[in-house]
């Protein structure tokens, strides 16, 4: 085990996978020379060469495009988009293309495909560089979306996802990339479509994912000195969704909430409690409780951005509110 950042995660997952499988490539904007925005992709072009960690232009429709048939014929390419809000130029190459491409030829080819893209908000980047748009992807069968919260995850989904058959959506808050944590040494691979209980409790569930999980941890550490026992599920995978694992969370704890850094209306939050209802209904003691941004684009200024943004002090007061409304004791 050591103690590495999300960023440098990823950089070892691509290592990994790029020594273990000739098929992988690396296909975007000034990841080759640059060592990408972000610098996820330090030190590969010197490493495995510029067949492999390929530079691209400034094109998203294009270089989406390239890696799709590039899939088709064999190889597994993993695109960077520099900003998730830049894959909107590319969406109809991702969901018109990437998505259906396997149904629609019977099943005779497959779209081994990943796209990274960083995204969320609260690093003053403005309106149109601060979304999640998560959802947005989430909805479109044939489509597989991860976002995870750990460096530990971010390892182990990035090879899952470098490995299977299917396109996959890898999205990454900026958030979290200098963020630390224990990730296992030598290969480490999780399964997609599997959540994860990040922190047993009894009195109420918190259903979150990547950044936000973060959060969810923090109130629950606060909470958990006044005799108030959270449990924190972090979903990990958006599709598949694991709702086994959500469902079972509120069956012991009877409470929930879901807790997104992406707007409420028609957003994962949504898609949670719909979940709930028809599979742990009758253990609800309350009706599900959502905290999520603020619906309005986001500042630039940055009280204001802080101000729009869920936090923990939001969180902390729907869970009161939650507790005190069953009459909650301890």
């Amino acid at each position: 085990m050591t103690v590495t950042t999300y960023r440098q995660a990823l950089n070892d997952a691509l290592r990994a996978e790029l020594s273990r499988d000739e098929n992988v490539i690396l296909i975007g904007e000034e990841i080759g020379i640059f060592e990408g925005s972000y610098k996820i992709t330090a030190g590969l072009l010197t490493e495995f060469g510029a067949e492999r960690v390929r530079d691209t232009p400034i094109a998203e429709e294009g270089f989406v495009g390239a890696a799709i048939g590039a899939a088709m014929l064999g190889m597994r390419p993993v695109v960077e988009i520099m900003t998730l809000n830049f894959s909107l130029i590319a969406i109809d190459q991702i969901v018109n293309h990437a998505a259906k491409i396997y149904g629609m030829f019977g099943g005779q080819t497959a779209v081994p495909l990943v796209i990274r893209m960083p995204g969320g908000g609260g690093q003053q980047l403005a309106a149109t560089h601060s979304q999640n748009l998560e959802v947005w992807y989430a909805h479109i069968p044939g489509l597989k979306v991860v976002a995870p919260s750990s460096p530990a995850d971010a390892k182990a989904l990035l090879t899952a996802a470098i490995r299977d058959d299917d396109p996959v959506i890898f999205l990454e808050n900026l958030a979290l990339y200098n963020t630390k944590g224990d990730v296992p040494d030598g290969e480490h691979i999780a399964e997609i479509g599997r959540a994860a209980v990040v922190k047993e409790g009894t009195d109420v569930s918190v259903i979150t994912y990547s950044r936000a999980t973060t959060v969810a941890l923090e109130v629950a550490r606060q909470l958990e000195e006044e005799g108030i026992s959270v449990e924190v599920v972090d979903l990990r995978s958006l599709r598949p969704l694991d709702r086994e694992t959500v469902c079972a969370s509120v069956r012991k704890t009877s409470r929930a909430v879901v807790l997104e850094d992406d707007w409420l209306s028609y957003g994962i939050g949504a898609e949670i409690s719909a979940t709930l209802m028809e599979g742990a209904f009758d253990y609800l003691d309350a009706p599900v409780r959502r905290v999520a941004a603020a619906e309005i684009p986001l500042p630039y200024a940055k009280p204001l951005e802080l101000a729009a943004l869920p936090n923990a002090h939001d969180l902390i007061r729907v869970i009161r509110e939650i507790l005190t409304a069953t009459s909650f004791t301890r």
